[in-house]
């Protein structure tokens, strides 16, 4: 009895050890990316990964791991006519992560997730002069611009659609388009299309994405633009 009482205690403290010793892991793990993400991508806000199942140790010894999330906020995501697109924050899971011999990358079988593009980081991605909020509908943002017309500055909002739509020049790749869906010119020939040259933009967003992450959907609220994310077999460098 007291032999059986012994084995049980050293079974007990043994499995306390290796549950202490694989948190410890997958602790060390997430950190270690987390910041090998963020200096790689000179990221300025936080990151944040999320290694799940249990336990760890056995996952990382067969080079498979069951999900994998991953969390950045503040990241500029493309550049055009020398202005930035910020997602305030994105998130994203890969699933069925199968690592590489070296673990130096791998592949996921899918991924999906979310980001957020706030209204005030829409205004800075667009034309000089133009501010974008919500436009009381999904799907719709409200864009009020002032252009110089005949000697007069003129200020116009409007009510457009914000879509997403395929990019020309890039197989598969998404263009963020925001299109008045009409603008009001009071009579004045030509005052549309100077307009819509200050409300209509596109915006690129694929260009700091994690790679084979494509954007499938968009909508806005009140809180912004909502992006909507996925992928299938996606290479994992790092």
């Amino acid at each position: 009895m007291r032999v059986l009482r012994v084995v049980v205690i050293i079974g007990v403290v043994l499995g306390g050890l290796f549950v202490g010793l694989d948190r410890w892991a997958v602790g060390y793990a997430e950190n270690r990316l987390a910041d090998r993400i963020q200096t790689r991508q000179g990221l300025a806000g936080g990151v944040e990964v999320d290694i799940h199942g249990f336990p760890f140790l056995t996952q990382a010894l067969s080079h498979d791991l069951d999900e994998v999330d991953l969390k950045v906020a503040d990241l500029d995501v493309a550049t055009t006519d020398g202005r930035k697109t910020r997602l305030s924050r994105l998130a994203v899971t890969f699933h069925g992560v199968e690592l590489n011999g070296d673990y130096s990358g791998g592949t996921a079988a899918r991924a999906e997730g979310s980001a957020l593009i706030t209204y005030a980081d829409l205004s800075a991605a667009a034309q000089p002069g133009v501010t974008v909020a919500y436009g009381g509908a999904p799907g719709k943002v409200k864009v009020s611009a002032s252009v110089e017309f005949l000697g007069k500055t003129i200020s116009r909002s409007v009510v457009s659609t914000i879509s997403l739509v395929e990019a020309k020049d890039a197989k598969g790749s998404k263009i963020v388009r925001v299109r008045a869906d009409e603008v009001p010119g009071e009579g004045l020939p030509g005052i549309e299309g100077v307009i819509r040259k200050k409300t209509d933009f596109d915006r690129r967003l694929d260009g700091g994405l994690p790679s084979g992450v494509q954007l499938t959907a968009l909508t806005s609220d009140e809180a912004g633009v909502h992006l909507t994310l996925g992928g299938t077999n996606l290479a994992l460098a790092g």
